[in-house]
């Protein structure tokens, strides 16, 4: 599985895009406050945050008994190379529909 592939697979879980999102808006935060935020348990957060590490798309910082969690900006951009790629793929694909559905006589009687 490739990394993007992880990546995306990581992310498609509500939780762990949960945490990602929050990460991103507020910066590196202690793994309490991400327990504090969702509705789930500090295991289970322990766990999704496990994921994402390992996916790359955090990493993790000790500061004594404390673990504080960050956004890999590298992770981050990844996604958008690649999510602008397939922009410039589909942008050009829906051009050439149109051009041909403007060239179909019978077009208005669908």
């Amino acid at each position: 599985m490739s990394d993007l592939t992880r990546t995306f697979a990581a992310l498609s879980d509500p939780t762990r895009l949960s945490l990602v999102e929050t990460l991103i808006r507020r910066g590196e935060l202690p793994a309490g406050d991400l327990v504090a935020e969702a509705a789930i348990s500090a295991p289970a957060i322990s766990r999704h945050l496990k994921v994402l590490r390992e996916t790359g798309l955090v990493e993790q910082r000790a500061q004594g008994t404390h673990r504080f969690y960050a956004v890999r900006p590298e992770a981050l951009r990844a996604i958008v190379d690649w999510t602008m790629d397939h922009r410039a793929f589909w942008s050009t694909s829906l051009d050439r529909l149109d051009t041909l559905l403007a060239l179909d006589p019978g077009e208005g009687e669908r």
